[in-house]
């Protein structure tokens, strides 16, 4: 038997762009498919009063478990079942406040319209998300979703391949649709990604990041200037909060400010922090979320920020690197 011949990086390449390509107008051809089923979907899921479950079986399975976390996580209670596993016992898990969204792109396949019987006799909803309109899954269906293809990318056309990415796409298109009718807002999205970027930089507060007590670096006014530099030196944050006898913020004394005292060639040791010190100094409260203060020190070029309380009276020091370490930058 004769060795295949390995292609060459040309054809291979040449092979990546076509499934590209086929898979490309595939998704194209979705928006014509968009019709009252969809509507009716979206109608369904929006005065559900309990949760939508999706199903699906091999590749199928893979797309409705995405579909099912993208819904979770943009405001529709979601989760996956498998249809497998329904059948022998987790069906428990759908209650008659629920939704199902069923996909098979054969619409035929026999763990998922086993549970047609189950479904029927719950009255639940089923929204069934196929590539035959005719298909037993789409016809016993409330809502059906039209995710057919012409073809595969794979040359065999066997793979599920053009199939599984008009069903994501549609899927997807479904949760936005959704998203976009619930108002649901990026701090919304964040609330339930708290450990992600977006979540840090929506929900984290000035005062979760800042140094406060023992580290916050202050000194009264009347000050030397060599005690601003000892304070500044041994805090570390590159700046001194300078206050009045009442302990209110009168202003900051910075790493800049030094670099222009020592342009106008003081002499260091006569000079006190109220002559050299920046009036009034930025300041932000504490309630305010950390990704504010990004954007107040990226306005003002400046890497720190006192922080005050209602009385103005510095209770915590910010700097940019707290904010890098906590991930808001």
């Amino acid at each position: 038997m004769p060795h295949a011949i390995p292609p060459t990086t040309s054809l291979m390449r040449e092979s990546a762009l076509r499934t590209l390509q086929i898979e490309q107008e595939a998704i194209g051809h979705l928006q014509a498919k968009l019709d009252e089923h969809f509507d009716r979907a979206c109608e369904l899921i929006l005065a559900c009063k309990g949760r939508v479950v999706v199903t699906g079986m091999g590749k199928s399975g893979h797309i409705a478990g995405k579909l099912a976390a993208t819904l979770a996580s943009t405001g529709t209670p979601a989760f996956f079942v498998h249809p497998g596993e329904a059948s022998h016992g987790d069906l428990g898990m759908i209650t008659r406040s629920d939704v199902v969204i069923a996909l098979s792109n054969s619409g035929e396949t026999s763990e998922v319209t086993a549970l047609l019987p189950l479904l029927k006799r719950l009255g639940v909803p089923l929204i069934s998300m196929t590539g035959r309109a005719h298909s037993t899954l789409a016809r016993h269906a409330d809502a059906h979703l039209d995710s057919g293809v012409d073809r595969e990318a794979c040359p065999l056309d066997l793979a599920p391949t053009s199939s599984t990415t008009a069903a994501l796409a549609l899927g997807d298109a479904l949760a936005v649709a959704l998203l976009e009718a619930r108002g649901f807002t990026a701090e919304d999205f964040a609330l339930s990604h708290p450990g992600g970027t977006l979540g840090k930089r929506l929900l984290l507060c000035v005062k979760d990041v800042m140094h406060d007590g023992e580290r916050l670096p202050s000194i009264p006014l009347g000050s030397p200037l060599r005690d601003a530099l000892l304070e500044i030196t041994r805090k570390g944050l590159g700046f001194t909060c300078v206050t009045d006898p009442q302990g209110r913020l009168a202003g900051v004394y910075t790493d800049g400010d030094l670099r222009r005292t020592l342009d106008h060639h003081y002499d260091l040791r006569d000079v006190l922090v109220d002559d050299v010190m920046t009036r009034p100094g930025k300041r932000i409260a504490p309630s305010m979320l950390a990704a504010e203060a990004v954007r107040l020190m990226e306005e003002s070029k400046i890497t720190a920020l006192a922080v005050v309380d209602d009385e103005q009276r510095p209770i915590g020091a910010l700097h940019m690197h707290d904010l890098l370490v906590s991930g808001v930058i």
